[in-house]
């Protein structure tokens, strides 16, 4: 073999597979390497897939060493970017295009839905006792809780959209979309509108009915889930290649969730979120099926018309969806979910 052969050889292996430092990096539209190598590494904040993975046992088919983070969230995820600590986590729609925003580029790699969005909404709007709202058309002269870059925020904006109001039409309170500080917001009449998901929703109306608390239906998609990671980390070859194999596997543990219901209340809600049996088959109503998507042209649809909301409301400059796309992964999920069947 001539030296030239010889360097060529060497740096194509280096391109192949990458290394951990990030060194050597791939382009996005690279193809993926179709094995982890071997010593590959990801610090993974997907709390709730971790849990659904361990108890199916799909855990065991993982062939790269994971290092679970407990963080979630968009705040806490884009944090732990930045600060080198997650190559991926799990969020909703908006965290990805708020990052983008904040000179920390990241693109989406997993995208799942709601069966049906509109009869299984992630939030619905509580309204403070006595604020006389029965449809968005009443958020007029409101003030709602609005918690910017977080899926709850842009909830809001689309809901004045729908009902033909402007952000200059309502008073917008910024508060964190954490634990029960909407509801608690609401009881004490410190706004007048929150988004409230979860538990939340049935234990604002439990709690404080009876004071005249009530519900709004929004009767818009708020459903989407994304898994997404720093460009940085899809430019390392066998750090993309390990978070190909890890979408597959987040799309059978979403799947095995679908089809046991009774097991994940008992495991997951009660058992390690501590919440009552009546309340994990609530939430599990109120999810509905999750299913996931092979086809991304929709999804990129809705999230252009996101960003072009946001952009104008908000004062950022709208940008390309494809720029929050890592389109090497699009059929990455309903892949492993055919080859699974």
């Amino acid at each position: 073999m001539t030296l030239v052969k010889t360097v060529r050889t060497a740096l194509l292996g280096l391109l192949a597979f990458g290394t951990m430092s990030g060194v050597v990096a791939a382009q996005t539209n690279a193809p993926l390497l179709p094995k982890v190598p071997p010593g590959t590494v990801l610090t993974i904040g997907d709390p709730v897939t971790q849990k659904a993975l361990e108890v199916s046992g799909l855990i065991k088919e993982l062939s790269f060493e994971v290092k679970w983070a407990n963080i979630s969230g968009g705040p806490q995820t884009s944090e732990a970017f930045r600060a080198k600590a997650l190559d991926v986590g799990s969020v909703a729609e908006i965290p990805s295009i708020f990052a983008n925003w904040n000179n920390l580029p990241v693109r989406n790699i997993a995208y799942r839905e709601r069966r049906d969005p509109i009869a299984n909404p992630i939030y619905r709007f509580g309204v403070a006792p006595g604020a006389g709202i029965k449809t968005l058309a009443d958020f007029r002269g409101k003030r709602i809780a609005f918690s910017p870059g977080q899926a709850q925020g842009a909830l809001v904006l689309r809901a004045l959209h729908a009902a033909g109001l402007k952000k200059s039409d309502v008073t917008l309170v910024e508060l964190p979309s954490t634990g029960d500080v909407y509801p608690k917001a609401l009881a004490s009449k410190q706004v007048d509108v929150a988004p409230l998901g979860g538990v939340y929703i049935r234990r604002y109306i439990a709690q404080y009915g009876g004071d005249g608390a009530t519900l709004v239906e929004h009767g818009l998609r708020d459903d989407p889930g994304h898994l997404y990671a720093p460009q940085w980390v899809l430019d390392d070859p066998a750090k993309a290649a390990a978070l190909a194999e890890y979408v597959g596997l987040w799309a059978r543990a979403t799947e095995w969730v679908n089809k046991n219901p009774e097991i994940w209340i008992k495991e997951y809600y009660v058992g390690q979120q501590g919440l009552s049996q009546d309340d994990g088959e609530y939430l599990v109503k109120l999810t509905g099926e999750q299913v996931v998507s092979g086809d991304w042209s929709e999804v990129k649809k809705r999230h252009q018309e996101t960003i072009n909301l946001l952009a104008a409301e908000l004062g950022y400059k709208p940008f390309d969806v494809e720029k929050i796309f890592d389109n090497r992964f699009e059929k990455t999920a309903s892949a492993a979910l055919a080859k699974s069947q």
